[in-house]
C-alpha cells in the first residue's frame, strides 16, 4: 500500500485513530483535534479512519512511520498530542491506554 499523506494528514489520521480507540467519538476529543488540524484535512481523513479496521489503521500508521523521516522532537510532539486527545474528555479507559501503548512503541 502506498500512502500519499502529508505529515499533517498523517497527524490527523493518528489523532483520530487515538480518539476512536474506545469506539466513541467524543466531542471534547474532536474539539482538541480541530485545534491542531484544519477542517479540510480533518474531513478528508476522518472517513478513512472510521472505515478502516483497527488492523488497517495500525498497518497504515506503521507503514507511514517506516517510510517517513521523523525527528525525535516530532515523535515526542505526536505522542504528547495523542495523550492530550485521550485526556480531552477527562478520562482514559483501557482501550485508549492500549492504543497509546501501541502508538508509543511504533513511534519509539
Amino acid at each position: 500500500m502506498k500512502l500519499n499523506w502529508t505529515k499533517k494528514e498523517f497527524e490527523a489520521y493518528l489523532l483520530l485513530f487515538a480518539a476512536h480507540a474506545n469506539h466513541v467519538e467524543d466531542k471534547k476529543e474532536n474539539e482538541f483535534i480541530n485545534t491542531l488540524v484544519d477542517k479540510k484535512t480533518l474531513h478528508k481523513i476522518h472517513t478513512e479512519v472510521v472505515v478502516d479496521s483497527e488492523e488497517e489503521n495500525l498497518s497504515k500508521i506503521q507503514e507511514y512511520i517506516s517510510n517517513s523521516k521523523f525527528t525525535n522532537s516530532e515523535k515526542e510532539n505526536l505522542l504528547r498530542n495523542i495523550k492530550k486527545v485521550l485526556f480531552a474528555d477527562g478520562s482514559v479507559d483501557i482501550l485508549e491506554k492500549k492504543a497509546y501503548t501501541i502508538l508509543q512503541k511504533m513511534l519509539s
